[in-house]
């Protein structure tokens, strides 16, 4: 127990030279069921609800209409409070890696973007992990869509995912009835669905 609790704290201890060197080691323990962050503690707390959206393209060259793929995962997760379903935390996780980043380097686009300078393009490993985020979306999409999502019996072709991102209105607002949120929807690229099986 005392290792699980030292990997844990080592994963969010702060960045260093030796959480560089060590950190994929300890990762690759703690995840995906044990991965730790600080959001229950989190000075801002979330103020946004992500899903997914996929649709198929078909043998003929039609394209089905999105289907909602998010709330499956998330009632069964709600369904039972004492043992629930690991699903949503794949997938969430692999949401955030698609539309996030390290957070010293979120802080340095920040910081570039305030003072109107270019901003530094995404690391190697930032494309790396955004195309396997991104790979497991669409192929746990894949596995969401209708049985028969084509209406000919043939399996797709090409799946594509559209993140959504819905950013609920203040904390001020939790009162007025007519208070919306925005949202803002990323399509992502068209992937063989071949490829993903």
């Amino acid at each position: 127990m005392g290792l699980h609790f030292a990997a844990a704290a080592f994963s969010q201890m702060p960045l260093t030279p030796m959480k560089i060197r060590y950190f994929n080691t300890v990762a690759a323990y703690l995840e995906p069921y044990s991965a730790q962050n600080w959001m229950l503690f989190a000075p801002d707390p979330l103020s946004e609800d992500r899903g997914i959206l996929a649709r198929a393209q078909c043998r003929d060259g039609s394209v089905t209409s999105f289907h909602d793929v998010t709330t499956r995962y998330i009632e069964a997760a709600q369904s039972s409070r004492f043992f629930p379903s690991h699903m949503s935390r794949l997938v969430t996780g692999n949401m955030q890696q698609l539309s996030g980043s390290d957070p010293v380097l979120a802080r340095l686009r920040e910081s570039e973007r305030a003072k109107k300078k270019t901003e530094l393009p995404l690391m190697p490993y930032e494309k790396t992990s955004q195309d396997e985020a991104l790979r497991f979306v669409s192929r746990y999409s894949l596995t969401q869509l209708p049985a028969n999502v084509c209406g000919d019996g043939a399996p797709p072709e090409q799946v594509q995912v559209r993140m959504y991102i819905h950013q609920l209105p203040p904390w001020s607002d939790r009162h007025n009835p007519d208070a919306e949120g925005k949202v803002d929807a990323y399509d992502m690229d068209w992937l063989n669905a071949g490829e993903l099986r």
